[in-house]
């Protein structure tokens, strides 16, 4: 990074221009034949290969609805990129409608994840609908691309086949499947982690949906489901120990709006911020010594690290603090989110900004510093805060039929779910 001179930018204002910036990562930096997004960029050189990422693809959607309402780009030129983008998804490899986590964004062929991750990615799917929900939701327009938009990304959507991912006998989803190796990972989507979005996906699914049972039998069914201890004075209602990474209360929340948000297990607006609290104490509190830490610079999320890409939490840390961390939760602490974002730009900018923000992240004691960008984490900031700021993507997602129905059929309690054609968001303000 070079030294340059920085002007104090209004709270407004920089906020605008990290969320930009984050934004631009699936913009400038998407594959270069179909606009698909990148897993990572590096802060000066790009990808020498062909892989993009699934859940990637699906923050880029949401990227780009969010650039139109900002005005970063022209309405015309979004819907051309997702046209693109959509001819991308239809060329690639599926496995009964699901995505692997990665493909080659120029043949659409799948790029193994791992010897036996080498088929359909459950969860990473449910990122790419998410984001392509909002797409169908938010460009609504009779003109014949918009039309065309829709009604391609309704067939994708459709022809997930969340039913096909049950085992014979099992009550969970199961994260895999491979042609080459079946269920043979035997990874059940089980709680509390990022994957709650995949179960209100599945069942409102207007297809290959699941029954409420897998919800209630298999989600919650898990030893690290419910918490419900007290860390430093704050009660944890679900999770592992200390709330687990932040992308915990992220990555399902880009578009399920967690205020008002409950059924009979939590409370979903209690719980992210019960988490994100858990965590800024911590790092005020700074139990291991790590250089930097404080109520300016604080956020722990699976990330980049000098060792490799690996989890950071309260419970597990090692010193290195992720911006997207404290960024995507702009809307449960938007103070010390305001105050990190700061600390960030204004004191150590010139180590960590960069064409795409802020670098994954950095390790002030060993005075290490990503060298790459991170799409599953640069997505989040552009929701998460355009969230905090409208209100949009919890607006759009929130507000499509299937995920009313999928909220519905596993007994959840929303202000956006509606009743007599109003909703009750609607009617309360």
């Amino acid at each position: 990074m070079t030294s340059r001179r920085r002007t104090l930018l209004s709270n407004t204002a920089l906020i605008d221009l990290a969320q930009k910036a984050s934004f631009l990562y699936f913009w400038d930096g998407a594959h270069s034949s179909y606009g698909l997004s990148r897993d990572r960029i590096g802060v000066v050189k790009d990808p020498t290969d062909d892989a993009t990422a699934i859940g990637a693809s699906g923050f880029g959607f949401m990227a780009i609805v969010v650039a139109v309402a900002r005005g970063w780009v022209k309405r015309e030129a979004a819907v051309e990129r997702l046209t693109l983008m959509l001819d991308g998804l239809e060329r690639a490899t599926s496995y009964h409608g699901v995505f692997a986590h990665f493909v080659d964004g120029r043949s659409g062929a799948t790029v193994p994840f791992s010897r036996k991750d080498d088929g359909g990615d459950l969860v990473e799917t449910s990122l790419l609908c998410q984001g392509l929900l909002c797409a169908r939701r938010y460009f609504d327009k009779l003109a014949p691309a918009e039309k065309k938009l829709r009604e391609r990304i309704t067939n994708l959507w459709g022809e997930v086949e969340w039913s096909w991912h049950l085992r014979e006998g099992a009550r969970a989803l199961t994260w895999h499947w491979s042609p080459n190796n079946g269920f043979s990972l035997g990874h059940e989507i089980r709680g509390w982690n990022e994957c709650l979005l995949t179960y209100v996906l599945a069942a409102g699914a207007p297809r290959f949906y699941v029954d409420p049972i897998c919800y209630h039998e298999g989600w919650v069914q898990s030893r690290s489901f419910s918490n419900g201890l007290d860390y430093y004075g704050v009660e944890l209602p679900l999770g592992p120990p200390f709330g687990g990474p932040l992308f915990f209360s992220h990555y399902s929340f880009c578009g399920l709006d967690p205020r008002g948000l409950g059924d009979k297990y939590a409370d979903y607006w209690r719980q992210n911020t019960a988490h994100v609290r858990i965590q800024l104490e911590h790092c005020r509190r700074n139990p291991g010594g790590h250089k930097g830490y404080g109520p300016d610079c604080w956020g722990l999320t699976s990330s980049d690290d000098p060792g490799g890409y690996r989890e950071h939490s309260a419970g597990e840390d090692n010193g290195v603090i992720a911006p997207t961390a404290a960024l995507s939760s702009f809307p449960y602490a938007p103070e010390a989110a305001l105050a990190a974002l700061r600390s960030f730009h204004d004191r150590m900018g010139d180590r960590l900004w960069g064409r795409f923000g802020f670098v994954d992240a950095f390790q002030e004691s060993s005075a290490w510093v990503s060298e790459v960008y991170i799409g599953i984490d640069q997505g989040p900031i552009v929701a998460m805060m355009e969230n905090y700021r409208s209100g949009l993507i919890w607006s759009l997602f929130m507000g499509d039929p299937d995920v009313q129905r999928g909220l519905r059929r596993l007994g959840f309690e929303s202000p956006h779910l509606r009743r007599d054609g109003v909703s009750q968001m609607e009617s309360v303000g």
